[in-house]
């Protein structure tokens, strides 16, 4: 079965085949527009819609024919429900002398006929679209400071809201015939912010399932699992007054259905990067800290079970089967990826994706994409195909000045694909076109020609390690361990390592217990005993510098001196 990806860039869309055959999808007519503003393919990816100026068109992905199209049509932002049954799509608000009150900016259509089932007036950009149970019996939204719901599909009746907490921003958990809503109220200056657990439709006080109260949040993110019984929440403030971090202060939480709440305890001082859930339920990793940043497997009882130690890394993608988790560090890093099994906790490979903006896993569990793209980056825009053994497949470049915005696997529904059995053999790929940055360090010109300096820019970097057991240690620290333990050798044979062994000159220097005299006696004694291994290092043909056989011409000046201390 092929895997299509749909690109849009500056020249219009395509459609591409994807493993294991690669190439155009012949079905599909190119579409060449400067105009498109967005595209995605529903949930279960049995349509395919996009914005060409002013025009909505639906595709069926089953035989790539337009089902439908809409006019007049000024949408930025699309979103599909659940199932895929409707499109939801968002415009600016305006208003003019003409219309000062301004028309409905959100707009519901049925995704098979295009038809307009519901318009609501949504002013701002944030918290736009609206928000569906996994069975697409709730639908709700957000009205001012309110969350309002309404049920199997009647969008004129609201049958509840929630209107005693001021939220600025909701999330609605994936169950299915029983809804649980986690929803924020920022706290007013001096007063801590909430966050609080309600099962629909009980939203008094008295009625939240958990309450959890945190002092610095500018702004809360919701993360549930995909089994809808326990979420995450992510705090975070603009800025960290401590002046700690650039990045703002950041907190970790847990909330369970039960009830059960708790702080997560990460390891490492720093931002945190990103949190994922793994498919599987069971799990949740977090990469964390300053760099080299540390990424950490957590169980349901908030403890750690695997650590898959620090380095340049900044970003965690689970496939969508669970059993292999992609580590990457991108942005201002270099783009280093590994791949995890996630059942035995082994490393399965890696690769480098340089200059990545975005990466998404095929529906199959063993493909990945990565991409650069503009605005992010405007210079050598591309896609590349990945197998998780690390081998690139395919690649497209995008040459100058045409740009590419975005690149989306068609989604398939639920249990299409098995899961992959992992395998640590590496399949045929091809050769990246992108020049690859050097591994050597530069050398100035000084130092060159001389022996090379070895050492490593972070000596704390941890290995993959269960928690308990102590990591491994890094190979730049067992070579300095070594050179530690072979210099305290030396010096036990009565050895130096800078110096090597004592020379000691035939002069003998009888001291004559006159404080003055005795200091210059010693300090010719101490002369003549450093000429003297000058000249046997001369003996055994060792060239001497410049300095040195200076030294050695001053031997008569201070045999002389010597002489004359001891009249």
């Amino acid at each position: 079965m092929s895997l299509p990806v749909a690109t849009r860039s500056s020249s219009g869309l395509n459609l591409f085949s994807g493993p294991p055959a690669f190439g155009d999808v012949k079905e599909f007519s190119p579409l060449q527009t400067k105009v498109c503003r967005t595209m995605l393919f529903s949930p279960d990816g049995k349509y395919f819609a996009y914005i060409n100026g002013q025009t909505l068109k639906f595709v069926q992905t089953e035989n790539w024919n337009n089902s439908s199209t809409v006019e007049n049509v000024k949408a930025y932002h699309l979103s599909f429900s659940p199932k895929g049954t409707f499109l939801m799509s968002w415009e600016p608000f305006t208003v003019n002398k003409a219309n000062p009150e301004g028309s409905p900016n959100l707009k519901i259509y049925k995704s098979e006929n295009g038809e307009l089932v519901k318009t609501f007036v949504h002013k701002k950009q944030a918290n736009w679209e609206p928000q569906w149970s996994a069975d697409e019996k709730l639908f709700s939204r957000v009205v001012n400071t309110d969350v309002v719901f309404y049920e199997d599909l009647n969008f004129e009746k609201i049958v509840a809201r929630i209107n005693s907490y001021k939220v600025a921003s909701y999330k609605l958990s994936p169950n299915i015939g029983v809804y649980f809503i986690l929803c924020h109220t920022p706290g007013s200056p001096g007063q801590p912010s909430f966050g609080r657990l309600f099962k629909y439709p009980n939203f008094e006080a008295a009625q939240a399932i958990a309450n959890k109260s945190f002092f610095q949040a500018d702004k809360v993110e919701f993360i549930w699992n995909s089994k809808g019984n326990n979420a995450l929440i992510l705090t975070s403030t603009e800025v960290d007054k401590t002046g700690g971090s650039y990045y703002g202060k950041q907190g970790l939480h847990f909330v369970g259905l039960n009830g059960q709440t708790s702080i997560i305890t990460l390891s490492k001082e720093g931002p945190i990067y990103n949190v994922q859930w793994s498919p599987k339920n069971q799990e949740f990793s977090v990469v964390y800290g300053f760099m080299p940043a540390k990424a950490t497997v957590f169980n349901l009882k908030c403890e750690p079970i695997f650590e898959l130690g620090s380095g340049p890394k900044n970003s965690i993608f689970y496939n969508p089967h669970g059993n292999i988790l992609l580590l990457g560090g991108f942005g201002n890093l270099r783009g280093q990826v590994e791949m995890w099994d996630t059942v035995n906790w082994k490393k399965i490979s890696s690769c480098d994706a340089p200059d990545t903006t975005l990466l998404h896993w095929a529906a199959d569990g063993e493909h990945f994409l990565t991409a650069t793209t503009a605005p992010r980056l405007r210079i050598a825009n591309g896609f590349k195909i990945w197998h998780y053994s690390g081998v690139l497949l395919f690649e497209k470049t995008f040459s100058e000045p045409q740009e590419l915005y975005d690149v989306v696997w068609k989604n398939y529904p639920k249990g299409t694909f098995q899961e992959p059995i992992i395998s640590l053999k590496k399949i045929e790929g091809i050769t990246p076109s992108q020049p690859q940055a050097s591994v050597q360090a530069y050398r100035p010109p000084s130092a060159r020609n001389r022996p090379v300096v070895k050492f490593t820019l972070h000596d704390d970097e941890e290995s993959a390690h269960k928690p308990g057991k102590e990591a491994a240690p890094s190979k730049a620290s067992l070579k300095q361990k070594k050179k530690r333990e072979a210099k305290k050798a030396k010096k036990l044979d009565g050895e130096d390592e800078s110096k090597g062994p004592s020379v000691v000159s035939s002069v003998a220097v009888t001291l004559t217990g006159d404080p003055e005299v005795d200091k210059k006696l010693k300090t010719i004694k101490k002369k003549l005993d450093a000429i003297e291994k000058l000249k046997i290092q001369q003996a055994e043909g060792k060239p001497l510098e410049i300095n040195q056989i200076e030294k050695l011409k001053g031997e008569a000046d201070l045999l002389k001196e010597l002489d004359s201390l001891k009249v």
